[in-house]
This record gives C-alpha cells, structure tokens and sequence, in this order.
C-alpha cells in the first residue's frame, strides 16, 4: 500500500513462522512502510519494540493468484461443462453487453473478496472488457483498493474482431489507453499496471509487437495467453509452420519481458528458448482440467529453471479462485501425469503460489523476508484440517481447508478476519453482486 496509509512500525510475532521453507517459532517479523524490514529471534528485538502477538497462529507469506479475470466471477454456471468455444461463446460472448461500470465494479469486487477469504494478497487481473476507454479498468482498481487486495492490472490488448465491440481496440488506443493507466499509478505498491497482448488469436501480430515494445519502454513484463489449447498450436504451425513460442519469437518481441498464461502445448525446443530468454510461465492446473485443455509440462520446466507462478484464471472456468487450492491440484495433477507421487512435493507447489508468482508478475511478494511487501496469511494452527501437527508444511497444500484462514494482512494492514472483509462487509459485496446480475438472462 501507499506508505501514507500503511501501518507503523512494529513486529508480528505468531507461533510459528514459514521462513525458507520450514515453520519455526520465536521469529518476529518486522514491518514498517507495508514493507519488511527485518526477519530475527524475538529475544532479540529492542526492548522498546512495538510487538503484535498472534498465538495459535501460523504465519505464512501471502498467496498471490497471478492470473484471473474479475468479471467472470458473475458468470459461474452458465457455460459448465461445455467445450472451449461453447463456454466463451455463450457466457463471455454472451454476457459482456451487460457488463457497464457499475457491474464489472460488483464482479471484481465479488471475486476479490473471495480471493481474500482464500489467502490471497495480490491479484494479476487480465481484463479487457474496456468499452473504448478505460472507465471499466478503474472499476476494477477501485474494487481492488476499497478491498485493500494488492492488484497488478495486466490491461488486455485486444483487436481480433471475432470478439465482442466491447473488446476490440485500434493499436494506437490500447497502447495510448494502457501508458496512461500506468502513468496514473506509477510508483505505487498497491496497484500495478502492464501490458497484456491477449493472445496470438485475439491479437494480431502487431499489437503484440506493440504490447511487447511498450512493456519495453515502461520497465514491465507484458502477460499473454499462449498454447492453452491444442487448436492454437495446430493452427499456428498450419499457417506459419512454426510452434506458438517460436512464432512469438520471429516477431521480435522482447521475450525476457513475456510471461506467458497456460502453456499447456509446447515442446521441447519451447522450453530450451523459454529458459535461454527468461520468459516466465502462470499455470492454471484446475482451469486447464475444467476446459480439457491439457497437462502443462511443469516438472520438465522446473528441470529446465524456468520461472512459474500459480493462477486460478476466471471464476467461471474452475470456479474457485484460490492458489491454496491450485497448490494442491498442481501437485496432484502433475503426480498423476508423470505416474510419480515424488514430482512437485508440497513444498515446490506452496513455492510456486507464492514466491514463485511473485516472480510473473516481478513484484516483491511471496516471502518472508527484509524488502518484501508485508503480506501474510495468519493460519489457525488448531484448525482440524491442519491436524495432527507432523507437518505442517504438507497439511497446508494438501489439507487445509480455507476455515483455518483466520486473518489476511496486506501491507502490515487487516483486510479479512472473522470470516469476513474488514473493510466491505459480505453484505455489501453480494448485495451489489446481486443488483449487477438481478435482471441477466438464466
């Protein structure tokens, strides 16, 4: 957050504390800023020190969900359990007229508040319902911000015109439209803004270019999906004779600068110029099952030291939006592909959710340590879902339960205990929920 509106200086001390992967007591976490300053043995601090005590509680790095599109959190039921072109034709297609200021303001504000009750400190929201302007992107902002939810805004740029109007922009625009946005916000730590190119078939080759040089020229990464679906990487070797990456690559793009979201058809050669260019990836395990998409090769990417992140992606094509749960189904799912239960260990999946989402979105979140932003997750460690306590390192991916999530904190400030949002009640987030969607069609 804004150093004007976060906590002063002090020390949150919980039982025990995830530090390098393991959970030990009698550390005392100094923040000051929304920032940490400070990670040492609590017999150590000055006598004078300010200490915020959290008994039965264990104290792990926010969650940060790295991929996720706001508004679909309005359309869950609408499309299940139809194939790919259905599920958008129907729900994101088929709804997006309705979606003005005030609804896309309603869904961000209902899939943030469920981020939240889930663990999660920051959100990559990839949005691009932007109605030739960027009203709707700054609902999204203002949801984040009356939330206190850490946001990266990746502003979609968008002109295959297949896609609803209410999508589609001339390069110039959403070049012009996204350096504005990152003008507004630049320098501070509670929203983020970059360039977000869709995909190679909602954006032709030079808005990509053009997502690509203006990551460039604002010091950012630009997110893309990329070979979520076998038919992306059929077509692009029909017409170009090339795979999607090295079709990404021929364009000249700043690759080292590239996240890109799914991945879930590449090839070896991928991998080989993913890791030699530093381009990073975003799964979305539970998504890439919902829609049949396909098993990214995450345990031949780890090998080859490339940077992952966890996503949820959208509300309506999972429908959770929690990285504690993409943790578990990321382990799982790999475990099962591979016929191994050794690859991706609870620990290199709960990395993957934090740090390693951290490292997608280049922001300085998902550990617990001096210059990270001071965002926790306080964890009943009484909870029956974390018993019985051998390891506690194991039974937060693979057993916990989101009632064991007892308070949020993002920037050294309360933004979810009790069960609910400190700062937007229940009542209010569906409530407005509820008015957005009062008189869609069922």
């Amino acid at each position: 957050m804004p150093s004007s509106s976060s906590s002063p200086a002090r020390a949150l001390l919980a039982e025990q504390t995830l530090l390098d992967g393991r959970f030990q007591a009698d550390m005392a976490v100094l923040i000051d800023g929304g920032r940490i300053t400070a990670v040492q043995p609590v017999s150590t601090l000055p006598p004078d020190t300010a200490v915020e005590r959290y008994p039965r509680r264990l104290l792990v790095p926010g969650t940060i969900n790295a991929h996720n599109h706001s508004f679909q959190s309005m359309l869950r039921g609408i499309a299940d359990d139809c194939n790919f072109f259905t599920w958008r034709d129907r729900a994101l297609y088929g709804y997006t007229p309705y979606m003005d200021e005030q609804t896309v303001y309603a869904g961000a504000l209902f899939a943030f508040a469920e981020m939240l009750r889930a663990g999660v400190t920051t959100v990559c929201d990839f949005f691009y319902i932007h109605r030739d302007g960027n009203t709707n992107d700054r609902a999204v902002i203002r949801a984040a911000n009356d939330l206190g939810i850490r946001l990266m805004l990746a502003r979609t740029m968008y002109d295959w015109d297949g896609a609803p109007r209410e999508y589609q922009e001339p390069i110039s625009d959403a070049v012009a439209r996204t350096r504005e946005l990152w003008q507004e916000y630049q320098g501070r730590d509670d929203v983020h803004i970059c360039p977000a190119p869709h995909s190679p078939h909602g954006a032709s080759p030079e808005m990509i270019q053009a997502g690509s040089a203006l990551a460039a020229e604002l010091g950012t990464r630009f997110h893309i999906h990329v070979a979520e679906g076998r038919y992306e990487r059929d077509t692009i070797r029909e017409k170009y004779g090339k795979t999607p990456i090295r079709w990404l690559e021929s364009l000249g793009l700043a690759l080292e600068r590239m996240t890109i979201i799914h991945g879930c058809w590449l090839e070896d050669d991928d991998l080989a110029l993913m890791a030699e260019r530093d381009v990073r990836l975003v799964y979305n395990p539970a998504s890439n099952m919902f829609l049949g998409d396909g098993v990214t090769r995450i345990v031949d990417m780890q090998a080859a030291g490339i940077k992952l992140g966890l996503g949820s992606d959208g509300g309506c094509s999972n429908n959770r939006v929690s990285v504690f749960d993409e943790m578990r189904m990321c382990a799982l799912l790999q475990k099962v592909t591979h016929l191994s239960s050794e690859v991706v260990p609870a620990e290199a999946a709960f990395a993957m959710g934090t740090a390693g989402s951290g490292a997608t979105l280049e922001i300085p979140a998902g550990t617990i340590a001096a210059g990270q932003y001071a965002d926790f997750v306080l964890l009943d460690m009484d909870d029956p879902s974390l018993q019985p306590p051998i390891s506690y390192e194991k039974n937060v991916v693979y057993s916990m339960t989101p009632h064991a999530i007892s308070e949020v904190i993002v920037g050294g400030n309360i933004v979810f205990r009790d069960g609910t949002p400190a700062r937007v009640p229940w009542s209010e987030v569906l409530a407005r929920l509820n008015e957005a969607t009062r008189d869609w069609p069922k």
